[in-house]
């Protein structure tokens, strides 16, 4: 059975840094691309980054140069660093296996002063 479990969301100022990670079980982590999206209130989901199985990245133009996606494939566990957080950023933010289009239950990002 799938699973992906996202923790590390919270409320954070402007400006300010959180450290997404997504626990993967059931299936070869190592071999999967992931991704990143998010969901703004009253808004679709919106791809934010990628990593394939070399470690290739990609992210959007949103979030380049202040958003780092990584994989520790050890732990089977994803990862996003988010910095120089804006309010645009307040989202729920979801892994997902694009492959199989699952994604995990979420972490709540709320920037807010």
């Amino acid at each position: 059975q799938v699973q992906l479990v996202e923790s590390g969301g919270g409320l954070v100022s402007p400006g300010g840094s959180l450290r997404l990670s997504c626990a993967a079980s059931g299936f070869t982590f190592s071999r999967a691309v992931m991704n990143w999206v998010r969901q703004a209130p009253g808004k679709g989901l919106e791809w934010v980054s990628t990593i394939n199985t070399n470690g290739v990245t990609n992210y959007a133009n949103s979030v380049k140069g202040r958003f780092t996606i990584s994989r520790d494939n050890a732990k089977n566990t994803l990862y996003l660093q988010m910095n120089s957080l804006k309010p645009e950023d307040t989202a729920v933010y979801y892994c997902a296996r694009p492959s199989t289009n699952e994604r995990g239950q979420g972490t709540q990002v709320t920037v807010s002063s």
